[in-house]
């Protein structure tokens, strides 16, 4: 099999992300598409993410572009504080 077609390993950021109030979920998808809900509302904002280091770039499907960077396995998200879900410390 050519090493194209091999199947590669998602990025760790990959999964779910939470504000601590569980409010806005992000979802960080393996093929380089998010989700975003906000509370009931479903796909509220979707759209692609490219990764350089810790640092994230997101382009929503409108053209609305935003940042975010992980730091200590948190992501900060223009104003936003996001944990992985499951995270502990969500809920200090």
């Amino acid at each position: 099999m050519p090493h194209s077609d091999t199947p590669r390993d998602p990025h760790p950021y990959v999964g779910m992300w939470v504000t601590a109030d569980g409010f806005i979920r992000q979802e960080l998808l393996p093929n380089g598409r998010y989700d975003e809900a906000r509370g009931n509302r479903q796909s509220a904002y979707a759209g692609r993410y490219t990764v350089t280091g810790n640092h994230i770039d997101y382009v929503d499907d409108t053209g609305f572009t935003a940042t975010g960077d992980i730091r200590d396995g948190i992501l900060f998200h223009e104003h936003l504080v996001l944990y992985r879900e499951g995270d502990e410390r969500a809920r200090q």
